[in-house]
């Protein structure tokens, strides 16, 4: 006894030092022997002695955050009784000792809920032992308050538990018990809640009494927890506030019909403190989401009217509404009343006009005190925008008024943005206008708001634009104006443009009016009025927000009145010919171009200037039609002939800072290709004179790189550029005639200063990851642009280089050794995902016949091949799942490798094929539906092959080659890999939501002629975990599946196959929703 005592003591120092010290030496020395204790046979009985004996928080803390782990492992469960024990000790605990420190309490009640979930279908001489939450509550609920508080605090605890997946477990099993859980328990545990809180309310509470104030805030918690349950398993993302609906189950309708539940909490909120305020509104937040399929029309009109009222009665009285998380949850609430209402069921309300109205001033209100929560306007727009957008389609006779509303909100958000522009500069606050998401968010809600009454919207922001931009001129006309005032109206008119961009961009071509348009007019003529008098003073000085905000508005207009699908006769452009003398779209377009090529003149140095100028460039460059007008311009030719850095100083290389700023210039010249391509035909000669600046820099290149003492830093920035250019025009030669003029040009002239470069500079991913994008590139056959000619060896030289650089890259790559974690994507994963992604792109491309390389004796292939082995051995299994872009590269080239070689991969070694295969495995659960499609693909052309080697072993077929033997010898020695992947893709049909059913079906079919007797063991094991009465009905499932099936892999067979399995998807669905009991589908995957 005395050792334990001392292990006691011992076990008590290093909790201390661990939660206590700040010698950071000290703590890991700590950390490192509590983890060993943890991992220690006797760790249990210690953990219990730590709890009965133990002197500090610490230690207690410690035995319940071990236990915690114990009860989770999957590996080597605690048995039954052991965990029953365990619960039931916890309790009585927790019964005897309601004063504990409140992070023990915390942990122990995480440990009952653990139990709980992990336990709940376990049965003890047929009775769910751990099922019965509410017994065990009760006693505590009848003693004093901190006893209520640890009782309603283990349902919370418990209910938030079994809501939340866990990692360790399979979805499908949490999916299980959370269900159960629903149908059997949550339900009461709700109606305790509310009546306990019914009880709160009913007495005179006294909250300045703490344990009161604490046992009301748990009951609110443990109310918001079963309503913000996962009812169906949707909510994957808790971040987004879009899923507003919550899916209550039909046998709770009882409570939400009483109007006493919506009642209880609109009372509660008038009634307890604000601190505890938010709690309710999140309640409410919920109740106001309830399905509407819940109730039918009649009861939806009566919960919307009582709903209604509570809302007009906090309106009505807002004195907590000045806490910001009051304010927050209730403007959650005002958005909830459109998300999942109707309009025309909204004016039906009794007291709807004047409810319209106190929102009305709310919203004008707040937007007003726009430094006040920022963040809850979101909500209050999102709310407006809803209304507004519903506005057409209402029917009810009963009048909406929001054509009077609307406009005070439009009118309350631009002038309280307007005014907050000098108490910004002044106070120096933080500029909203620096979030570019938030602003880009609040102007998309207010395109639909400013839309409505659209003509008191053009009115104010012509009235306000005319006095913004007046000042203005005269602040610059004057001599003795201060920098301060000048800046102040550049924001004013800043957020102008802005907004004037957002609403032509609200235009929706059915709804809108001639008379509108002409308004846009207006306000188009004003920005390019204003666009005129800053362009002249850019040699001066230029505000980078407000040419963000032009190249802002530009966008919009670009996409409502440019383009193939405008009519050519709209208002707008009368309005622009009578102000400015622009006639036409030609004309419009070449306003844009010079604002281009201005913009690139004057703001080179500015990143995200250039690149939104440059995305503009490229966007107009993508219609058919505005791209042949736009080639007729002066300015646009001038481009084609001068694209150097002279002109276009972001195109200069000891200008940039660093390397990957450069990346601009890909869409630069992606915009400059396209453009080219519109009059380039077959014209030789003007194809050599646009790329003579590109001559010249590859040319420089060479030059360094064949002298032995150059400027490296010079040499690599140059072909940085240069290789990026490259890659813009190879992306926009799209057609056959200008991509092999290009590859004429490059090789075989400046391959091999490409090559150069990677065997120099392999470590350095800045400069090897755009020549190997420019090569991924040039080996990709887009829209069939790689044909050679019958007599040309050029498909077969490009190969070479492909499997040259690929090697090179390999080779040179896997010499860095271990590279640190948080630099191994940048370093090394994405230079070899380039690499996949350019190998699958030339073994797909259909322009080399791989056969050749081997009857001749070329090892171009092999090298490849080989390569891609090496550096998919050195990539853990986890990485290749975690990084999307290496996912992607890496199971799209299986996918041809196991369609095109299956030979090659019949011969690699067994470690390398279980490394293949076990990817596969992995990739067949991942959430991106490309890697999973690419998977079934990939395993279906494995498992055909095998069934192929097979059917030919049995019927004694002249002997083949060596590498089929051993393949088919490797997978007759781990059985297990093809059986644990019959049963995860079994799985995924039967108890997931299974996005790509046709490709899953694809490798079945084989997976389970290639396992019969495996098959009818997972088959029988399904069915017998099936409740009795189910059983019959699940047993006659798979017999339909396999219904008229033969033994082959011939495409009919395989697509009567797919027919019966989507059958047999919805069978098995229908039974088991009516089933109270899932299948226990771990069982089969242990």
């Amino acid at each position: 006894m005395a050792d334990h005592v001392q292990g006691l003591a011992q076990l008590e120092i290093l909790c201390k030092q661990l939660y206590e010290t700040t010698d950071t030496a000290v703590r890991h020395q700590a950390e490192k022997a509590l983890v060993e204790f943890t991992n220690s046979p006797d760790c249990l009985s210690k953990c219990q002695l730590l709890l009965e004996r133990g002197s500090s928080s610490y230690s207690q803390l410690l035995a319940a955050t071990c236990l915690s782990k114990l009860v989770s492992r999957t590996s080597n469960p605690l048995p039954l009784e052991q965990r029953i024990d365990i619960r039931n000790y916890v309790l009585n605990y927790l019964a005897t000792r309601p004063k504990l420190a409140a992070f023990v309490t915390q942990a122990l009640i995480q440990l009952y809920a653990r139990i709980t979930k992990l336990g709940w279908f376990d049965c003890q001489k047929d009775d769910y032992v751990f099922r019965n939450v509410i017994a065990d509550v009760t006693r505590f609920l009848q003693d004093s308050v901190e006893h209520c508080i640890i009782g309603v605090t283990i349902l919370s605890q418990l209910t938030n538990e079994i809501n939340q997946a866990d990692t360790t477990h399979p979805l499908t099993k949490h999916r299980k018990i959370a269900s159960s859980f629903r149908d059997s328990s949550l339900f009461d545990i709700f109606t305790l809640s509310c009546n306990l809180l019914k009880q709160a309310s009913g007495k005179n509470l006294n909250l300045n009494d703490e344990s009161q104030h604490g046992l009301l805030m748990q009951l609110l918690k443990l109310s918001y927890n079963c309503l913000n349950y996962d009812f169906i398993g949707t909510s994957t993302d808790e971040s987004s506030d879009d899923l507003c609906t919550v899916q209550i189950p039909t046998s709770w309708r009882s409570a939400f019909l009483d109007s006493s539940t919506l009642q209880l909490f609109f009372n509660l909120y008038h009634s307890i403190p604000p601190s505890l305020s938010p709690l309710v509104l999140s309640c409410l937040v919920q109740i106001a989401s309830v399905r509407r399929s819940l109730f039918n029309n009649a009861e939806r009109a009566k919960f919307l009217s009582h709903l209604v009222d509570g809302v007009k009665r906090i309106l009505a009285n807002p004195q907590c509404l000045p806490d910001p998380n009051n304010y927050h949850e209730f403007c959650r609430l005002l958005a909830r009343l459109k998300s999942n209402y109707q309009l025309g069921e909204l004016v039906k309300v009794e007291n709807y006009p004047e409810v319209i109205r106190l929102i009305a001033n709310f919203t004008v209100t707040s937007l007003q005190h726009w430094e006040f929560a920022p963040n809850s306007v979101h909500y209050l727009l999102s709310l407006w925008q809803r209304l507004a957008a519903s506005v057409p389609y209402v029917k009810a006779t009963e009048p909406h008024l929001l054509e009077t509303y609307t406009p005070e909100v439009t009118k309350a958000y631009i002038t309280s943005r307007l005014e907050s522009v000098h108490v910004i500069l002044r106070d120096g606050l933080e500029d909203p206008l620096d979030d570019a998401g938030l602003v880009q968010q609040q102007l998309d809600q207010l395109s639909t708001i400013g839309r409505c009454e659209y003509e008191k919207t053009c009115a104010l922001l012509v009235q306000l634009f005319d006095q913004a931009a007046q000042t203005y001129q005269e602040l610059l006309q004057s001599t003795n104006s201060s920098a301060a005032d000048i800046t102040v109206q550049e924001g004013r008119l800043t957020w102008l443009v802005y907004i004037i961009g957002a609403v032509i961009g609200g235009r929706v071509s059915f709804a809108s009016t001639d008379e509108q348009d002409a308004m846009d007019g207006e306000l188009v003529c004003r920005v390019l009025q204003l666009m005129n008098l800053t362009d002249s003073r850019l040699a001066q000085a230029g505000n980078e927000r407000l040419e963000l905000a032009m190249l802002s508005f530009f966008e919009q207009f670009r996409k409502i009145y440019i383009g193939d699908q405008v009519q050519k006769s709209s208002k707008l452009y009368r309005r622009l010919s009578e102000v400015l003398g622009l006639n036409d779209e030609t004309m419009v377009l070449s306003v844009f171009i010079g604002k281009i090529i201005t913009n690139l003149k004057y703001w080179g140095q500015c990143e995200p200037i250039t690149s939104k100028t440059l995305q503009l460039l490229n966007d107009l460059s993508l219609g058919y039609s505005s791209v042949r007008k736009l080639v007729k311009l002066s300015a646009v030719q001038f481009m084609l002939n001068n694209h150097t850095s002279e002109h276009f100083s972001f195109l200069g290389i000891n200008n940039q800072s660093n390397l990957s700023d450069m990346r601009c210039r890909t869409t630069f010249y992606t915009a400059l290709g396209r453009l080219l391509m519109v009059d380039l035909g077959e014209d030789e000669d003007q194809f050599e004179q646009f790329m003579l600046p590109l001559t010249a820099a590859f040319e420089t290149v060479a030059q360094m790189l064949s002298t032995n003492t150059f400027n490296e830093q010079e040499a690599k920035r140059t072909l940085v550029g240069l290789v990026r250019d490259l890659r813009g025009i190879a992306f926009a030669f799209n057609a056959k005639t200008s991509f092999m003029m290009l590859f004429d040009w490059i090789y075989p002239a400046y391959m091999p200063i490409l090559q150069r470069a990677i065997e120099l500079w392999y470590h350095d991913p800045a400069c090897t990851t755009p020549v190997l994008k420019l090569m991924a590139e040039l080996v990709h056959n887009r829209s069939q642009r790689l044909q050679f000619d019958v007599s040309s060896p050029n498909g077969i030289l490009l190969f070479r280089e492909t499997s040259k650089m690929i090697t090179t890259y390999g080779n040179r790559i896997l010499t860095l050794g271990e590279v640190p974690k948080d630099q191994v994507y940048g370093v090394k994963l994405k230079g070899v995902s380039v690499c996949f992604a350019m190998l699958k792109a030339v073994l797909s491309g259909n322009y080399v016949n791989f056969g050749v390389f081997r009857l001749y004796g070329d090892d171009a292939l092999d090298n490849a091949l080989q390569t891609f082995i090496k550096l998919l051995l050195s990539i853990p299994h986890s990485d290749l799942l975690d990084y999307p872009k290496l996912s992607q590269s890496f199971y799209s080239l299986l996918e041809v490798l196991t369609q095109d070689h299956m030979n090659f991969i019949a011969s690699l070694e067994p470690h390398v094929v279980m490394y293949i295969l076990s990817s596969i495995s992995e990739g067949l659960t991942a959430l991106d539906t490309m890697v999973c499609t690419g998977c079934c693909s990939s395993l279906d052309h494995i498992v055909t092959y095998l069934f192929k080697q097979l059917s030919r072993s049995t019927k004694k077929r002249p002997a083949p080659m060596a590498s089929d033997d051993r393949f088919l010898h490797i997978m007759q020695q781990h059985p297990e890999m093809i059986q644990q992947m019959l049963s995860t893709v079994l799985n995924i049909i039967i108890f997931e939501d299974c996005r790509n059913q046709w490709s899953m079906s694809r490798p079945l079919l084989g997976l389970i002629l290639l396992n019969e007797k495996y098959f009818a063991d997972l088959r029988n094991s399904i069915v017998n975990s099936q409740p009795p009465e189910k059983q019959q009905a699940m047993h006659l499932c798979f017999e339909n599946l396999m219904e008229g099936i033969e033994r082959n892999l011939l495409t009919k067979n395989r697509d009567r196959f797919t027919q019966n399995l989507s059958v047999f998807r919805r069978e098995v669905n229908d039974s088991m929703k009516n089933s109270t009991y899932g299948v226990n589908s771990n069982d089969m995957m242990s």
